[in-house]
């Protein structure tokens, strides 16, 4: 006889998927607003469609301050701790709200190193593969990953023609996540106690 367990793993996988899915999309536009990103860019407007539905309703409640779209931050953070409670909810029977809640920000926090890690990594690749032609994804990844790499650009000029900015900055978000994550989710289990 089967038991719980043998739907439970595929069932939680499809609800973190989904959930993480639906958070990198609203992050996405948290970022590509904050950054300027071009908003006639097709990719552009698909986010914005796909996210518009919640996050117009929820700016009346929660509105913007000096540029920033504290809505968008808001439904990743409620999104991510409903998504946690689901997770450690569903296998053990009982229902916590505090610890998802505060276990939310660090998974953000990694989930916006990723963004950002990875947006290079395709930026560059693609860089390499289809150089100096226009395609509507490098275009909104130039204009989300220069803002991170404009730093490192002036101060690493390129040798022989190749820009290491992108390299060293990776290397810098690996070691961030590093430093980052293990504190802030020892102190979200300290807090939830």
């Amino acid at each position: 006889m089967m038991g719980t367990g043998y739907l439970a793993n595929p069932l939680i996988f499809i609800v973190q998927t989904l959930f993480q899915l639906y958070i990198l999309v609203v992050l996405l536009r948290f970022f590509l607003q904050l950054t300027r990103a071009d908003f006639y860019n097709p990719l552009s407007q698909f986010i914005v469609k796909v996210t518009s539905p919640v996050l117009i309703p929820l700016r009346r409640l929660i509105p913007g301050m000096g540029g920033i779209d504290i809505a968008s931050l808001a439904l990743a953070w409620a999104l991510k701790t409903l998504e946690l409670m689901l997770v450690l909810w569903y296998p053990k029977g009982s229902f916590t709200f505090f610890l998802p809640l505060l276990l939310a920000i660090p998974e953000l926090v990694e989930l916006t190193i990723n963004i950002f890690f990875w947006a290079i990594l395709i930026q560059a690749i693609l860089s390499w593969i289809n150089p100096g032609t226009y395609n509507p994804a490098s275009a909104l990844l130039y204009s989300l990953t220069l803002p991170v790499l404009r730093p490192a650009q002036r101060f690493i000029p390129p040798i022989g023609g190749i820009d290491l900015s992108p390299m060293v900055v990776m290397l810098g978000l690996v070691v961030l996540k590093m430093l980052i994550l293990p504190p802030l989710r020892s102190l979200a289990m300290a807090l939830a106690g």
